[in-house]
């Protein structure tokens, strides 16, 4: 006899359950790192934005228009029926102050981008802006009110929407 006499109590290794475990925790790792490559050479990386630097050159000019309006102490009062579905916007400002003769009107509402528009409306013989509002979702929107080197950013509550201010 050329091999080692077999004990009965011992089994070979494939048989044991312990190896098994052993193989069982690396092989998940390795199948896991497989379906997360595989996910994120597939699916879209989601980039906020292509070109940043001309982005971040924008929210400058946009910071530009929010200081101008101060500058100018642009307050805007807004008068608004839905059940007529009409908005009133009437503007002053301090003396350096010129009254443009329209505005640009947008709507962004707070949750739902779907939902949002842009309008323009012309000054009236009141020195008052008005515009023909219809069907707004009932929420919180914003209101942006903007002409040349201006802009003001105004809340709007529509239907049963409670404010939180």
């Amino acid at each position: 006899m050329t091999g080692h006499p077999r004990n009965e109590t011992e089994r070979a290794w494939y048989r044991e359950p312990y190896v098994w475990m052993l193989i069982f925790f690396p092989a998940l790792a390795v199948v896991a790192g497989a379906i997360t490559l595989r996910l994120a050479i597939v699916s879209d990386d989601g980039l906020v934005t292509d070109d940043y630097y001309r982005k971040g050159l924008e929210i400058n000019r946009v910071l530009e228009r929010d200081e101008r309006a101060r500058q100018y102490g642009l307050v805007a009062t807004i008068v608004f029926r839905p059940d007529a579905g009409h908005l009133g916007v009437i503007l002053r400002g301090n003396a350096g102050f010129t009254v443009p003769p329209s505005i640009g009107l947008r709507f962004m509402h707070a949750t739902r981008a779907g939902f949002d528009r842009e309008m323009t409306a012309t000054l009236g013989a009141d020195g008052g802006y008005a515009v023909e509002v219809r069907d707004l979702a009932a929420g919180h929107w914003h209101l942006q009110i903007e002409a040349g080197d201006w802009r003001l950013l105004e809340s709007l509550h529509v239907g049963g929407a409670t404010p939180r201010d």
